[in-house]
């Protein structure tokens, strides 16, 4: 008997890790429960919920669903009629309850609650009333409290008085007793749940009554004395009653859930459905894996930044380590993938890297992989993996990699996933080859998809045309003779045998002669293997240092037009300054002709009228010469600014606005004038008064917009009428108003708008407050009010700009 693939490749192990990040025990069963599902459509739908999660944990990674009690059992019997459930499982149905009550009340704080979470939580189930009543009647230890009932207090205030009677009345027996009969420092004691009195045994028979115990010498014994049994069975009939009450208690709290039963289960399910969902999303998050897809027949099998999970639960534990992630690529027609290479190189690790993927993703776990990863659409996976022996069947290694084999052989179809790990090993090379290579091509013909690991240089040349094999090898670093575990595909890997035998110090004579010894073909395989690897080393370290000079390029590029725009901008200080002290001088020489006149009028001199009408105009031409020669000046530096930027405008174009820094991106151009969108506003900007950005990378933007895909934006769009104009901010929560706001106003103040109707609805009432609030700290607003009857009422607020 053969081990089962998902022992083989420790399937088990990874849902364990899984299951450690769940709330409850329920969950963490549900988890270690899951398994490979044959249904591809039902397992895509379960990666879906599962990435729904991950955006809800990324949303808020600090909360975490409250674990859900054990209560299978206890609702089993509320099912039936005139049951009663114990004070311990009402405690439990009152977690219940409150584990819903705060679920819901988490997913109501966030209003784009993904549609996975939110079909969780249509199944919560809310009893505040109920939730009181047992909190009321029973305590977190699962006893019934006081306050269950006005009897029950009555009840138990009257044992705590019968209980005192008891006590007060024996110690006062004990006084009366003689020396002889009673015992020094003795006090009244409990025994067998009845009041006793410690008396020597010689006075038992002046004492009478029962004895209920004995000292370990047997010189004392326990007494329950006459005086107390009236007293002692008035205690009775109360803890009769007590128990009666509780009973009744119970029994009414019970029938009030009964009703409730069926929701209640679902809700338990529910509950700790979202617990395993928060558990495999939060591993998957912590993995930076993205939920994969399933291939069609005539679809491309793809992984990427593949890892191994346990490999990557290795590193959280040690808190280091680096774990290489590796790519793949394999066509419609590549069924059978041979991966070669020395040992320690990693070819296993791959080869079980591989199986888990495809089991996880069936299992609605989302293995360790990037986005873009297409799994195969496997039913079944086959594992030959390590030494098997069968010691009850005398079976060698190698007769039971055959026993394997064969019904790998028998099984195997186009919905399969075989996994071999060394072929060909075990027996001699020459024959161990040519029956891993008619394997392989048994396995390929009948459409299996198989991995192979193997070191025999007879399989390496099995990739050839039509064949539907391809070869594979694990990188190797031939210079310091360590793996660097990085896939490449197309081409076999070399063992390195020989090089780590001479590099760990072999004599030289038998090195020597161990490489005359190999085959001719053989060693011309090797040394093109060799000379291939050293190409794609230099290929690669040129293409590192294209890269850099690439980078040092646009960094240097980068630097110059940062540098001219500085200087433009100073250039452009300089002739305002220089306008302005021109201006300056002007005026200021205007003035002192004026003073010149009138100190000559004052003086009584004779002043011709003509000669000061001259002085002024004089005065006057020159300062406005100064105004038409700056405005040439600005013209013309506005039309050069303007060609050289609209030479290089493209629609889409990322640019900032004038010198305050607001960027947009453009929307069409007309004429010198472009349309740029802004935060959503919409506005015509000369095309002088732009700056052109640089993209923004994949980096910056890819992850933002995949987070924020599908929700609704809130700003203006459109073109910006001559009017006032509105910003909506409906949907978003009070934190989100502040920046949305403020880019809102300014876009509105740079499109010259006298007012604004700010759209946040009624609800609860917390956006409006706050834009309110926004609006009394901003200087530029002048004053605000709510929307009159045609605007929208209280839930429109109009803001009018100073």
């Amino acid at each position: 008997m053969t081990r089962p693939a998902r022992s083989l490749l420790e399937f088990d192990r990874v849902l364990e890790w899984v299951a450690g990040r769940a709330a409850s025990p329920l969950a963490r069963s549900a988890i270690l429960s899951r398994a490979p599902s044959d249904d591809f459509d039902a397992a895509a739908r379960e990666l879906d919920r599962v990435a729904d999660t991950m955006r809800f944990v990324e949303d808020k990674p600090s909360w975490s669903p409250p674990a859900a009690p054990e209560l299978g059992p206890a609702l089993g019997r509320l099912a039936v009629e005139g049951s009663t459930l114990e004070a311990v499982e009402l405690r439990a149905v009152a977690r219940l309850l409150e584990a819903g009550r705060t679920t819901l009340a988490e997913l109501a704080r966030r209003p784009d609650v993904q549609p996975a979470v939110a079909r969780i939580g249509a199944r919560l189930v809310e009893l505040p009333e109920m939730e009181q009543r047992i909190d009321r009647s029973v305590d977190a230890e699962g006893e019934v409290l006081d306050t269950a009932s006005r009897e029950l207090k009555r009840i138990r205030s009257a044992l705590r008085g019968a209980h005192q009677r008891i006590v007060r009345r024996l110690e006062s027996y004990m006084g009366e007793l003689d020396d002889r009969v009673r015992v020094a420092d003795a006090s009244v004691s409990v025994r067998e749940g009845r009041y006793v009195i410690p008396v020597r045994r010689e006075g038992r028979a002046s004492v009478g009554g029962i004895v209920h115990d004995e000292s370990g010498t047997g010189a004392t014994i326990f007494v329950e004395p006459p005086v107390a049994v009236e007293l002692m069975n008035e205690l009775r009939d109360l803890e009769r009653d007590e128990a009666r009450e509780i009973g009744r208690v119970l029994g009414e709290l019970t029938d009030g859930l009964r009703v409730h039963g069926p929701d209640l289960r679902g809700s338990l399910d529910a509950l700790v459905d979202l617990d395993a969902l928060h558990a495999r999303a939060r591993v998957a998050l912590e993995w930076e894996a993205t939920p994969p897809t399933f291939a069609e027949d005539d679809e491309v099998v793809a992984i990427v930044r593949g890892r191994h999970p346990l490999l990557l639960v290795a590193r959280h534990r040690s808190e280091g380590g680096v774990v290489v992630p590796f790519d793949l690529e394999l066509e419609p027609d590549e069924r059978t993938l041979v991966v070669s290479g020395p040992n320690t190189g990693g070819k296993s690790v791959f080869l079980k890297a591989f199986g888990l993927m495809v089991l996880l993703a069936r299992a609605g776990v989302v293995p360790p992989v990037g986005p873009g990863t297409v799994l195969p659409r496997v039913r079944r996976v086959f594992a030959d993996i390590g030494d098997e022996q069968s010691i009850a069947e005398s079976l060698s290694t190698f007769s039971a990699h055959l026993a394997t084999l064969t019904r790998i052989i028998e099984e195997a179809g186009p919905d399969t996933l075989v996994l071999i790990d060394e072929m060909g090993t075990g027996t001699d090379p020459t024959e161990g080859a040519a029956l891993a290579r008619a394997i392989l091509e048994e396995l390929t013909g009948r459409g299996a998809r198989t991995i192979a690991t193997s070191h025999l240089g007879a399989l390496k040349t099995l990739d050839s045309e039509g064949s539907g094999i391809v070869n594979a090898s694990l990188e190797f670093d031939a210079e310091r003779l360590s793996p660097t575990y990085r896939l490449v595909k197309g081409r076999p890997g070399r063992s390195y045998g020989l090089a780590i035998a001479r590099r760990r110090g072999m004599s030289e004579a038998v090195m020597d002669r161990a490489e005359a010894l190999v085959e001719e073909g053989a060693a011309s395989l090797e040394d093109l293997l060799e000379r291939l690897e050293r190409r794609e080393r230099e290929a690669a370290e040129l293409v590192e240092r294209l890269d850099a000079e690439k980078a040092e390029a646009a960094r240097l590029r980068r630097e110059v037009e940062e540098r001219d725009e500085r200087l433009r901008r100073r250039e452009s200080t300089a002739e305002a300054r220089a306008r302005d002290q021109a201006h300056q001088l002007l005026m200021n020489a205007r003035e002192e002709v004026e003073a010149a006149i009138a100190e000559v009028k004052e003086a009584g001199a004779p002043l011709d009228e003509e000669t000061a009408r001259k002085a002024r105009r004089q005065v006057e031409e020159a300062a406005k010469r100064q105004r038409e020669r700056a405005r040439r000046t600005a013209e013309g530096r506005e039309r050069e600014a303007a060609d050289e930027v609209l030479g290089e405008l493209e629609p889409g174009a990322r640019v900032r606005i004038g010198e305050a820094g607001t960027t947009g991106h453009v929307v069409e151009i007309r004429d010198r004038k472009v349309a740029v969108d802004v935060s959503g506003l919409r506005m015509e900007v000369p095309a002088a008064d732009l700056t052109i950005l640089p993209p923004l990378d994949d980096e910056q933007v890819g992850g933002g917009r995949k987070r924020r895909a599908g929700r609704v934006g809130s700003g203006w769009s459109g073109e910006v009428p001559t009017g006032g104009y509105e910003i909506d901010l409906r949907g978003q929560r009070v934190h989100e108003v502040d920046l949305s706001l403020a880019r809102s106003l300014d876009g509105a103040l740079l499109a010259d708008l006298h007012e604004v109707r700010i759209i946040h609805g009624k609800g609860t009432g917390a956006v409006k407050a706050r834009v309110r609030e926004l609006l009394e700290g901003d200087a530029r607003v002048e004053s605000f009010r709510d929307g009159r009857p045609g605007e929208g009422g209280s839930g429109v607020t109009v803001a009018v700009f100073r």
